[in-house]
């Protein structure tokens, strides 16, 4: 039986999208693809969100390997990103309609520290029932770890949880780890009707 429904962040409650800042930030194509492969897809992005390096580092660490005319539209899209981060639509619909019926809320999510900045733009940390920050625990999905940190952590049980990413390879790992999963892909009424109506 679901007690406790558990959130991916990125994609389900909030919009990522790189190619936002991209276009805002970029003044070519050359400028997009490079800052895309070497900041969105680079080693260093991970490394944020294990919360191993800070923005600064990252920054310092791409721009010694583009070419210099490349580095203001770097800086912008390092530390002004998360400009695309609005809620996604329903999501937060879905989180009240969730709260009425009773059922605890959490977030599970792969982020540096700037989450704390730009998650408010969804709801309150407050009202969650409670949040993990892959940065803050130096752990990553789809490693198991972190949802066996999620569930000591907040005195779950995997069989009472219902998680909900947008990737394949997340919601297996929590599958994996004896929770009920649902890979994401706008579908809140879907998920509604299939488990809480």
């Amino acid at each position: 039986m679901i007690k406790n429904i558990v959130f991916d962040m990125g994609n389900v409650l909030l919009r990522y999208n790189p190619q936002v800042p991209l276009d805002l930030f970029c003044a070519s194509e050359e400028e997009k693809e490079t800052i895309r492969r070497e900041l969105f897809e680079g080693p260093e992005w991970v490394q944020g969100d294990l919360g191993n390096i800070t923005r600064a580092e990252k920054y310092e660490a791409i721009r010694a390997r583009i070419p210099e005319t490349m580095h203001p539209a770097l800086k912008r899209c390092v530390y002004e990103w998360h400009v695309c981060m609005k809620p996604v639509p329903g999501a937060k619909a879905f989180c009240d309609y969730l709260k009425t019926k009773g059922y605890p809320l959490y977030v599970l999510s792969n982020a540096s520290d700037e989450f704390y900045g730009y998650f408010p733009r969804f709801a309150p940390l407050s009202y969650f029932d409670g949040i993990v920050v892959s940065s803050d625990v130096h752990m990553i999905k789809p490693d198991r770890q972190i949802y066996a940190y999620l569930l000591e952590r907040y005195g779950l049980l995997p069989q009472e949880c219902l998680f909900l990413d947008d990737l394949e390879q997340n919601v297996e790992a929590a599958r994996q780890a004896k929770m009920a999963g649902e890979v994401f892909a706008g579908n809140f009424e879907k998920i509604k009707e299939q488990y809480f109506l």
